[in-house]
């Protein structure tokens, strides 16, 4: 132990072993070259660095820390980040591609606008394409469920019973009824109140089944069902509310709508299905982008009919139809709403059957209304309210979409 008497000379003057004279320094600077790390995990120099220092107790070689490298622009390109910001891209546009469903309305309000301004951009879309476009909607549909959903579908007789009332017995109550008021109260001629009486008395439109799918997609095969029903059965229903409700006899093609349904509803949800069954990874890959597909085809759907007939629209008694055929649909689908509330209301999933009856009962297959109108009528006024009914039905339905989604949205962010 050293005593505290004892004064080495070299420690008389401390700042003398950091304040060198300019003689005292070495005369080269000192380059350390790259550090390397040892075995110990220690970053060292591969030298050792001599200081010209008056300090007895120096050892002839003293290791040289190196500082850890921070800056980015030291380190070469990680390949690992490079990719995950890659596969980081490529999630936001999926996420994208699939969110798209929630733009429908406003790509139906630009595609009705368009029909509008400039209706040569959509004369194009004659009826020729519908079944086609139609038909590619149900199989969006059929991808993104299986067959245990409709089997599930089959056991809820009670369901299907109150949407196919509201589809044949609400729905064309409440048509007469706007007749009446078209032809009694406004003075509009008898056949603007057929047209309205016979988009009343069609059956469900497919549109509606896509419409539930994306508000509750678990209920869209009970929605299928519902459709494929009543369409099934209009062949015989609708003539016979026809001639009940206006004294019109009206002889359908039975055979052409067995084969108008196989061939939109049917052939085209089952290959989804079996796309779904067998090739699962070939429904990964498409699937992302079906949301956009199918909200181009439901857009041009509804604005084409529109820019076929918009003379007929700007004009007064066009205006008057307009009006008409808005209240109809909007009690319609307030009505089917109502009923399923009243007659569910003790049922878990009653709100999403009640956005499912109302999609049933206030959507129609106004298609079907032009080509009957267009066969077996001769005055072309009869066609006025299907032509307009197909465009305002699918504005009024997709835009429900839009507010049910949200609400639905809000709630399970609530209940979070």
């Amino acid at each position: 132990m050293i005593s505290s008497g004892l004064k080495p000379k070299h420690f008389n003057n401390v700042h003398s072993l950091f304040n060198l004279s300019k003689s005292q320094q070495p005369p080269n600077p000192i380059i350390v070259p790259c550090c390397r790390t040892n075995t110990n995990n220690n970053i060292s120099s591969p030298f050792s660095i001599r200081f010209n220092s008056p300090f007895p107790y120096r050892s002839p070689k003293i290791p040289l820390k190196c500082a850890p490298l921070h800056s980015s622009d030291s380190l070469p390109p990680d390949p690992s980040s490079a990719s995950t910001q890659m596969e980081q891209n490529s999630m936001s546009i999926l996420e994208i591609l699939k969110q798209s469903n929630s733009y429908l309305p406003h790509a139906l309000i630009a595609s009705i606008l368009l029909a509008l301004i400039y209706p040569r951009s959509l004369t194009w879309f004659t009826s020729r394409f519908y079944a086609p476009a139609l038909g590619f909607l149900m199989f969006a549909v059929g991808v993104n469920s299986n067959e245990n959903d409709f089997l599930e579908a089959f056991k809820r007789p009670a369901e299907i019973v109150t949407g196919y009332f509201g589809q044949f017995a609400v729905k064309p109550l409440l048509g007469y009824l706007f007749c009446m008021i078209a032809v009694t109260v406004l003075g509009l001629p008898t056949t603007v109140g057929a047209g309205i009486v016979l988009v009343a008395c069609v059956s469900g439109a497919q549109l509606s089944s896509y419409a539930t799918f994306l508000t509750d997609p678990q209920m869209a095969p009970l929605s299928i069902v519902m459709t494929s029903l009543s369409t099934a059965s209009a062949v015989f229903v609708t003539p016979l509310l026809l001639l009940l409700l206006i004294g019109k006899k009206l002889p359908i093609d039975v055979k052409g709508m067995v084969y108008n349904i196989t061939q939109i509803v049917v052939v085209p949800i089952a290959a989804g299905l079996l796309l779904n069954r067998f090739f699962p990874r070939i429904c990964n890959v498409i699937r992302p982008f079906l949301p956009p597909l199918s909200v181009l085809v439901a857009s041009i759907c509804a604005g084409a009919p529109l820019a076929l007939n918009v003379e007929t629209m700007k004009s007064p008694l066009g205006v008057a139809i307009l009006l008409l055929v808005v209240a109809f649909h909007l009690s319609s689908f307030i009505a089917g709403y109502i009923l399923s509330g009243f007659v569910f209301r003790d049922s878990l999933d009653v709100k999403a059957l009640q956005r499912t009856i109302s999609f049933e009962t206030g959507m129609q297959s106004s298609l079907l209304a032009l080509a009957l109108a267009n066969k077996f009528f001769e005055d072309p006024k009869v066609a006025i309210p299907p032509a307009i009914s197909t465009s305002i039905m699918s504005l009024m339905g997709f835009v429900l979409v839009l507010i049910w989604t949200r609400r639905g949205k809000s709630e399970i962010k609530n209940s979070s």
